[in-house]
């Protein structure tokens, strides 16, 4: 059975850094496309990264671009979100997902920040940016 669990969340003073970790198990990694999502209390879930299994191109939302990087190391079956220069506007639970990697680039690049792209989904880690 798939399943995704992530890891690594916590409390974090604003301009630190964090790794969250999004480990894969009922699924071979490489084969499959993963989001990084957030959701703030009251808002609504937000993509902000993505590892494409097959293009192996990454993509970022505008609102982290240049703070955070997702890398994956499919022998560990496991996708990895560095967040760095951290702001509580940052303060979310943290989602990965995953669907079966698309050989399109432009495909992906369309439809990565869509949460309905995404057949699986972890249960979340929280992360909060606070002095």
């Amino acid at each position: 059975q798939e399943q995704l669990v992530e890891s690594g969340g916590g409390l974090v003073q604003p301009g630190g850094s964090l790794r969250l970790s999004c480990v894969a198990s009922g699924f071979t990694l490489e084969h499959y496309d993963i989001g990084w999502f957030r959701q703030a209390p009251g808002k609504e879930r937000e993509a902000i990264a993505c590892s494409g299994g097959r293009v192996g191109t990454t993509y970022y939302a505008d609102s982290v671009k240049g703070r955070i990087t997702i890398t994956r190391d499919n022998a560990k079956s496991t996708v990895y979100l560095q967040m760095n220069s951290m702001r509580p506007e940052d303060t979310a639970v943290y989602y990965c997902a995953a669907d079966q990697a698309t050989p399109s680039g432009s495909l992906l690049s369309a439809y990565w920040m869509r949460t309905t792209y995404y057949d699986y989904w972890g249960r979340g880690t929280q992360v909060t940016v606070s002095s």
